[in-house]
């Protein structure tokens, strides 16, 4: 395929292999790693740039032999390449959907604590209905899961808020409600209790997960709302080292039950005790409700939402 622009009197033809090309050296910052990711050798996919650069008439990449970077002119070229190469790829979805075969891309957005559900299970009945979809699995906080699928980086997410905030922008659905549950170290002088309340605990040093994400906010509101102050001596962006640092005997955790438990149950370092009153959360489903791809439709599908 072949795009035309025209620009004054004359005409600029690039196809989209160029864009393609363009667009990974962009990615990798080299031609050999470029070249590898396009299945291409170097010197055809040097070839085809330098005959785009003769084509669009300006340098898109400044290279020496050790640093490849775009100029200005090569990131205003990508930006636009990126917008194109996805419009002509949701071209061809569509067509194979009207036909009865979903293709193309789905981009997923995952928590680090989605309890309510089996992702890997999801995708393996995703993939048994619609094996010719490519999936891609991205990490993060809510909130910025939820921010890349109002800006269409993402099809769907899952994600977890604290149970009176919900996501904006985006269209959701309730998979789950969840209550925390104090994680202690075996040996903790609270290992052994029944249930704490939130001024048993307030004393305790506090492991818990980055200032200002969702998921710290669901335990900062709770301690908030009942007029407590804790100490949280360590943050961590991902449970395993919040885990670690526990059984370490450095701090104590609010982390949701769902989630945790079936952790709590492989190791016996680690005690779970309920909280009175303690921090809540909703995990949700989200996704852009403007034309969603036929990929992000079927997946909708399978997870019974529709």
């Amino acid at each position: 395929m072949v795009v035309t622009a025209a620009m004054n009197e004359d005409h600029v033809s690039v196809d989209l292999q160029q864009m393609r090309y363009a667009v990974a050296v962009a990615d990798t910052r080299n031609f050999t790693r470029a070249a590898e990711r396009c299945f291409v050798v170097q010197s055809s996919l040097s070839h085809r740039i330098a005959a785009l650069e003769r084509e669009v008439g300006a340098q898109l990449f400044a290279r020496s032999s050790r640093r490849v970077e775009l100029t200005g002119a090569g990131a205003a070229f990508v930006a636009a390449a990126r917008e194109c190469l996805a419009a002509a790829d949701r071209a061809v979805a569509d067509a194979c959907a009207a036909n009865g075969v979903v293709r193309g891309r789905l981009a997923v957005g995952v928590i680090v604590t989605t309890a309510a559900v089996d992702v890997p299970e999801l995708l393996r009945r995703y993939r048994d209905r619609h094996p010719d979809v490519r999936v891609g699995l991205r990490s993060g906080r809510s909130d910025e899961l939820a921010a890349a699928i109002r800006a269409g980086d993402l099809d769907i997410a899952f994600l977890g808020m604290p149970q009176d905030e919900r996501p904006t922008g985006v269209e959701t659905v309730v998979l789950d409600r969840d209550e925390h549950v104090l994680v202690v170290p075996a040996g903790h002088r609270l290992a052994g209790a029944e249930r704490v309340t939130l001024p048993d605990i307030a004393e305790e040093t506090f492991v818990d997960f980055i200032a200002g994400t969702p998921a710290r906010a669901q335990s900062d509101q709770a301690f908030a709302a009942a007029g407590l102050v804790r100490d949280v001596a360590y943050e961590a962006g991902v449970v395993e080292m919040i885990t670690g640092l526990i059984t370490c005997g450095l701090g104590v955790a609010l982390l949701p039950s769902a989630y945790i438990g079936p952790l709590a149950a492989r190791d016996p370092q680690l005690v779970l005790v309920p909280v009175v009153d303690g921090p809540r959360r909703v995990e949700y489903l989200a996704w852009s409700s403007f034309n969603p791809s036929p990929a992000t439709r079927a997946m909708l599908d399978v997870l019974g939402v529709g």
